[in-house]
């Protein structure tokens, strides 16, 4: 029998030419998050919640572009956080949801290092990916991709 679900870790690390108070401040603000994390690639989430603090919630719903496997199919993020400390570290556990079904459950950790030339950011994902879903190498790129969006945010 298949195993039903795929477990995978992975680290993405980017270095951001600004101090780590301003790298964290983008993802605790729920506008700046916002433009970073939903709003990128022509997407507008449908629903954006954002309540940063530990037992705190974020929600984003989008749906799939016409040039996707599944178009107009609704995409939702969950996440809990588990952890912050300010301007260091955000520790958090999030699933996503294709249509109705449940892809993926994750854990992860984001730490802000001072660095020479700004923060050192150091992202780290554990999940659990089931069925249907996009798989560790997908998800690692997307991941890589919206952090390389964070640039912009906070230049």
């Amino acid at each position: 029998m298949k195993p039903s679900v795929t477990h995978s870790t992975f680290t993405i690390e980017r270095n951001y030419p600004a101090p780590p108070e301003r790298v964290f401040a983008a993802f605790a603000d729920p506008a700046k998050k916002r433009r970073w994390y939903a709003e990128g690639d022509n997407r507008q989430p449908e629903v954006y919640e954002l309540d940063f603090r530990v037992g705190g919630a974020e929600r984003t719903q989008s749906r799939l572009g016409p040039n996707t496997p599944f178009p107009g199919t609704a995409v939702t993020n969950h996440t809990i956080y588990q952890d912050i400390v300010l301007n260091r570290r955000i520790v958090f556990a999030y699933t996503m949801t294709l249509g109705e079904n449940r892809i993926s459950a994750s854990l992860a950790t984001v730490e802000f290092l001072s660095s020479d030339s700004g923060t050192k950011l150091v992202f780290t994902d554990q999940g659990a990916f089931f069925e249907g879903s996009d798989g560790p190498k997908m998800r690692e790129e997307g991941w890589s991709h919206i952090l390389d969006g964070l640039a912009a945010e906070v230049k």
